[in-house]
């Protein structure tokens, strides 16, 4: 069974079992400060998740597409990708364990067809300084499930990753115990790590067997379901929500339990073909087959180089075909690096000019089923990124003359410092820098890589889009202040429409607990006249202490009757929330969106346009803070 197959099978089978299917989202989320990209299917669901009632019901299935920069270093191994897509199903306070466990062993064992002896499963061993059992309850269940597919299924505990490294596992042993690391769940990681009054719990994953010939015990030690090495592979992960953390620190159950379970569709389709190489799977191969035919040399005696542009390639055309452009900032450095990264490897394989184009087409017709409303821009996507593939090979290019700039005035050595700066000013990447260097015979400090190091982490740390979570899929409160700025949003599109032009609309955003950042339409820089009477206007609503409600209701009712002002009427579900602020017969703003806000605008503080500015053709920039 192929993926594209095992991806409908998969939201068929959801839908059998009572779950609604709803629309993955948009890889890059709008007015989320905390994380660059999608990095999870439950994301786009967190605050139903947190106890919001969702439109479509309390059962859910998705096919969400990710992208998880952290994996961009292990990209060359046979199962690590930075772009994936993620299946996906949730209850929210409806069935639980039993019911999602058995769902599950009966669609890999009856739906696509694998074979219940390479399945193994983990649980959690439970926290005696926090008072939670271990979860004998799914490993029981698993216990069972097992037994009536007859499969002898021992339960054991391994604790650690590390134990289970020396220790190993027996005949009959399935069902293992391991500590927070492995098999807890919370938005900060680990039990010690949960944050105040979020909802938390353990976690069940399941792995597939690709046999023990496969595990390195030399490098990786004995094979165990959550050691490395290329034996087991994770094919899903059950999260039970059950607990919520205290002000105390401690744990209580939760009155309504949730389960959110996720599966990576490219690791379901190589189990299913009984490859532990994920670019062997049908989503890959056009792609790789593409490569071989470009530079004339086989995957095989090249795994790594097309491994890499395969999956950065993929990433890239996603993000491009949503609009999103290179530049040296947040989202588009890290577009821009993916494509970057590619076509350093394509060097590599002898491909010298212009690959983008017959590769890309061959991406753009595996994502032909994404909707519209997902890949908005797709019809330009091959266009933005052979922009920055000419900008590239120029770069390169500039980059060996100013190496040979700084050789001169170097003495003839030249220190990490010196390939930090032409990667950081010039954009010559550090590992052509050192290849270079070799072949030219030019001397290199001792300490070159620590020196470099050394001024990466130095920059790092004075960048806020690299800053702790930026470039994870983790998800972070949303705070006071961006709660507040995302209200201030509203009131900022309502002015524009009523001083400037009532056909503005908001072209993008970005919201974090420092400022906004608004994108809209408009053919001319604003006045300061304009500007002093959008401040003007919106400070008068701030003070006027207006009430901020929001409901849920009919996409036609909320357009037709309610006015809500949108932007993508064809692509909302058909039952949307719409907040509203001020009276609501004679509202100042009523918008259809996702949340969150204040309840009244009169804690805002005052408002202040900083900065107005072009953005691009027709699209104007404003940024404003709340004092």
């Amino acid at each position: 069974m192929n993926a594209s197959e095992i991806r409908q099978k998969f939201l068929e089978f959801q839908q059998s079992k009572g779950h609604k299917a709803i629309a993955p989202a948009p890889l890059v989320l709008e007015n989320d400060p905390t994380t660059l990209f999608t990095g999870s299917g439950m994301q786009p669901l967190l605050r139903y998740l947190l106890g919001e009632k969702h439109p479509d019901g309390t059962r859910l299935t998705d096919s969400q597409p990710c992208l998880r920069l952290q994996d961009i270093e292990d990209v060359g191994d046979p199962r690590h990708t930075t772009v994936f897509e993620m299946l996906g199903n949730w209850s929210l306070g409806d069935y639980f364990k039993k019911e999602q466990i058995e769902n599950y062993f009966e669609f890999l064992t009856k739906v696509i067809g694998l074979d219940p002896e390479k399945i193994y499963v983990t649980c959690f061993i439970g926290s005696e300084k926090y008072s939670i059992p271990k979860d004998t309850e799914a490993a029981k269940i698993w216990q069972s499930v097992f037994e009536k597919a007859g499969v002898k299924a021992e339960i054991v505990e391994i604790d650690t990753a590390e134990n289970g490294d020396k220790r190993g596992i027996k005949d009959g042993e399935r069902i293992f115990f391991y500590n927070d690391k492995e098999n807890w769940w919370s938005r900060g990681g680990g039990i010690e790590t949960t944050p105040i009054g979020d909802p938390c719990g353990p976690d069940s994953e399941v792995f597939y067997d690709f046999g023990e010939d496969k595990q390195d015990v030399e490098k990786y030690g004995k094979s165990h379901p959550a050691s490395d090495g290329a034996r087991f592979m994770e094919i899903g992960n059950q999260v039970f929500m059950q607990y919520r953390r205290n002000e105390d620190g401690s744990f209580s159950e939760l009155e309504h339990k949730n389960v959110d379970f996720g599966g990576g569709l490219e690791r379901l389709a190589a189990a299913s073909m009984g490859s532990f190489d994920v670019f062997k799977i049908s989503l890959m191969q056009p792609i790789i087959k593409k490569l071989e035919e470009l530079s004339g040399k086989t995957y095989d005696n090249n795994t790594d180089e097309m491994r890499i542009i395969c999956d950065h390639l993929r990433g890239a055309y996603l993000l491009a075909a949503q609009g999103l452009t290179p530049s040296n900032k947040a989202q588009g450095y890290a577009l821009r690096r993916l494509v970057r990264r590619a076509i350093l490897k394509a060097l590599d394989l002898g491909i010298a000019q212009n690959f983008l184009r017959d590769t890309i087409s061959t991406i753009e017709a595996e994502y032909a089923s994404l909707p519209d409303s997902i890949l908005t821009n797709r019809d330009n996507a091959l266009e933005i990124l052979e922009k920055e593939e000419k900008a590239f090979r120029q770069t390169l290019n500039k980059g060996l003359k100013e190496l040979q700039k700084m050789v001169l005035h170097s003495n003839g050595t030249l220190t990490g410092f010196d390939l930090f700066k032409l990667q950081d000013t010039y954009g010559f990447p550090f590992e052509i820098s050192v290849e270079e260097v070799y072949r030219q015979n030019i001397s290199l400090s001792k300490n070159y890589k620590e020196e470099f190091e050394s001024a990466l982490k130095e920059q790092r740390e004075r960048s806020k889009t690299a800053s702790k979570g930026m470039f994870k899929g983790g998800l972070e409160d949303h705070g006071e202040m961006t709660t507040k700025y995302h209200t201030a949003t509203h009131l900022c599109l309502a002015a524009l429409q009523k001083h400037v032009d009532k056909n503005i609309c908001q072209k993008g955003s970005n919201i974090t607990a420092d400022r906004i950042r608004f994108d809209f339409n408009l053919d001319h820089k604003m006045t300061p006249e304009e500007i002093v009477k959008v401040e003007e206007q919106v400070n008068e609503w701030i003070k006027a202490d207006l009430p901020v409600v929001f409901d849920e209701y009919d996409k036609e009712y909320a357009k037709n009757t309610l006015k809500a002002h949108g932007q993508f009427w064809d692509k909302y579900p058909e039952k949307l929330k719409v907040y509203t602020i001020g009276d609501f017969d004679n509202p100042v703003s009523r918008e259809v969106c996702g949340g969150p806000h204040v309840e009244r605008t009169g804690v805002l503080g005052h408002f202040k346009i900083k900065k107005e500015e072009s953005s691009s053709a027709g699209v104007r920039r404003i940024k404003a803070v709340l004092e």
